[in-house]
């Protein structure tokens, strides 16, 4: 077969253009390995580690070893609540569920035959949720079954299950918020990226530079746009997701307005960094991809972090994502507890205002 000069010298020109820039070349081969050797051993849909706690009188024998065999299990690890109050507890976040014995005791409860255990579960997530019935279901019936202390003609120890925050279990309540999250990091931090790359390519970037007008000036009229734009998505998203997805608002709309507004500016600050490090559209995305895929990875949108190792989740530590997600969840479901917006909105701005910084001197220096 003859060859086609005319196609071939085209394949040579892409790959020559495509493959010559360092940079270009790790994106491409470097980091999807890396990316794949990270999430392989960090992502897993099986719900472990969740956060248990026992509410149950010192000298409640029976309900002291029912707690110890659940932690042995593996499948749940204690929850530090104190002296809190066991829905207080969940609410704050504190806790995954609770767990409340009689103040009798349960030797003394099943005795009667009125057994029964009441488990306090954050519904937010309802896979999560049904994950926590059917492990303490499970683990309680294996524990009466090797105490043998009830005969076989009386109840069995039942279970009160009290789902909270989202007792339909109705999945769009926990997805939405995170979609809307996801859809806010593609709308600032990828335009704003794009955005300036573009100025690059098509040649007005030295333009803007040649103006007669202050740096200050153009750093911020390309940024501040995509700001603006980021958070008039947020109310129009909110009002989708509550008309049609029936999401509900539990919540003070100034967190949801607030945290919405660092977020985005988190957002912008990493995607201009971005623009600064790439020499153009090409660059831009796929330095956006390979920022955006770990970030949703890492924060707790679809993975549950409790999951991963140690030595990969203080990554999401440094995910402006993770914070705003638990937000987001909290404001919608919780109704905004406000120990969990401060503890989830501080890291947050310190990520955008180091993201800002940077980036503002990144593209200062490239102006100059």
């Amino acid at each position: 077969m003859k060859l086609n000069l005319t196609l071939w010298g085209f394949i040579k020109k892409e790959l020559s253009q495509t493959l010559r820039d360092p940079r270009m070349r790790t994106m491409l081969f470097v980091a999807p390995v890396m990316q794949m050797t990270l999430f392989g051993y960090a992502l897993s849909t099986e719900v472990r580690n969740l956060r248990l706690a026992g509410v149950y009188q010192p000298s409640d024998a029976y309900a002291r070893s029912l707690e110890t065999r659940l932690y042995a299990s593996g499948l749940f690890k204690p929850a530090k609540i104190g002296d809190s109050d066991p829905y207080q507890a969940v609410y704050s976040g504190k806790a995954d569920a609770v767990f409340v014995v009689p103040p009798e005791g349960l030797k003394a409860s099943m005795a009667r035959g009125q057994g029964q255990i009441q488990l306090l579960v954050d519904a937010t997530n309802s896979t999560r949720a049904q994950s926590v019935e059917n492990y303490f279901n499970a683990v309680m019936n294996d524990q009466l079954k090797d105490l043998k202390i009830i005969p076989a003609d009386q109840p069995h120890l039942a279970l009160s299950v009290r789902m909270l925050y989202n007792p339909a279990m109705e999945t769009s309540y926990f997805m939405v918020p995170g979609v809307l999250a996801m859809l806010l990091v593609l709308v600032t931090m990828t335009l704003t990226s794009s955005s300036i790359t573009r100025e690059k390519e098509m040649g007005t970037f030295e333009t803007l530079i040649a103006a007669p007008v202050e740096k200050w000036e153009i750093i911020v009229g390309k940024t501040l746009p995509y700001v603006l734009i980021g958070v008039a998505d947020i109310p129009i998203v909110m009002l989708f997701a509550t008309q049609i997805f029936h999401v509900p608002i539990r919540g003070p709309l100034w967190q949801l307005g607030l945290g919405g507004l660092v977020f985005v500016c988190a957002g912008v600050g990493i995607g201009t960094l971005i623009s600064t490090v790439a020499k153009n559209q090409q660059q831009a995305m796929m330095a956006g991809f390979l920022v955006v895929f770990p970030a949703q990875m890492l924060s707790g949108l679809m993975y549950p972090l409790e999951n991963m190792p140690k030595s990969i989740v203080w990554i999401s530590y440094f995910n402006p994502l993770k914070y705003f997600v638990t937000i987001m969840r909290s404001v919608t479901l919780k109704g905004g507890d406000p120990v969990v917006f401060w503890m989830n909105l501080w890291p947050m701005a310190l990520i955008a205002a180091f993201a800002i910084l940077f980036a503002f001197r990144r593209f200062h220096q490239r102006l100059n």
